[in-house]
Formats: C-alpha cells, sequence, structure tokens
C-alpha cells in the first residue's frame, strides 16, 4: 500500500489549500482514511476522516472550514482547506486502515504517507 500526499504549501491567514492523497495497492471495502497533522512540539492529531459506511469526522477546530472527500475513481483522498488559520500549521499526513471505527485515532491507522507541510503566516 502506497500513500503519496500533495497539495501543502505556504498561505496568509485567510487562504485555502486542498490537500491530496493518492492511493495504490489498498483494496479493501471496508475503511477509514484520515488527515492527521503534526506541529512542531505537538503531538499527531486526527484531523478529518472519511470512512466506507459514508460517515466523515473532524476535529472540533477545522468543523465548518475543512472538507473531507474522496474520490473512489480515482483512489484519491483529499482535504479542502478554507479560512486557514495560523494554528493549521505542520505536517499533514494520509492515512488509512481497512477497519471502521476510531476514524480520528492515529494510533489504529496502518498505512501512513510520507506528508505534506502546511505553513499559514498571519
Amino acid at each position: 500500500v502506497q500513500l503519496v500526499e500533495s497539495g501543502g504549501g505556504s498561505v496568509q491567514t485567510g487562504g485555502s489549500l486542498r490537500l491530496s492523497c493518492a492511493a495504490s495497492g489498498y483494496t479493501s471495502s471496508r475503511y477509514c482514511m484520515g488527515w492527521f497533522r503534526q506541529a512542531p512540539g505537538k503531538e499527531r492529531e486526527g484531523v478529518a476522516a472519511i470512512c466506507s459506511d459514508g460517515s466523515t469526522n473532524y476535529v472540533d477546530s477545522v468543523k465548518g472550514r475543512f472538507t473531507i472527500s474522496k474520490d473512489n475513481a480515482k483512489n484519491t483522498l483529499y482535504l479542502q482547506m478554507n479560512s486557514l488559520k495560523p494554528e493549521d500549521t505542520g505536517m499533514y499526513y494520509c492515512a488509512a486502515k481497512p477497519r471502521l471505527g476510531m476514524p480520528l485515532v492515529d494510533g489504529v491507522y496502518n498505512y501512513w504517507g510520507q506528508g505534506t507541510q502546511v505553513t499559514v503566516s498571519s
């Protein structure tokens, strides 16, 4: 299984970015895929997740600003990030697991990408 993120960059407060995660070698019909982020000196946190049962989950700090989606034909996961804030700065990782449940808990995910950096300046 390979997960490759792209779309990170540097933006000013209030700007937008769309992250992409191209998945290959992953065929489970039951799954969750999620975005996680880690800021310098902080623990990694779950940002958003989408599962095969149609559910989506978001950490409270991004609700109303971020949208997670998945293009099944392209096997690509997206994270649309609007109204970005400096506290959104961090390395963003794509992850996948062949199970449902605990969608924003990083410890239960099996597969991880290398990450893409997002920097929001004030």
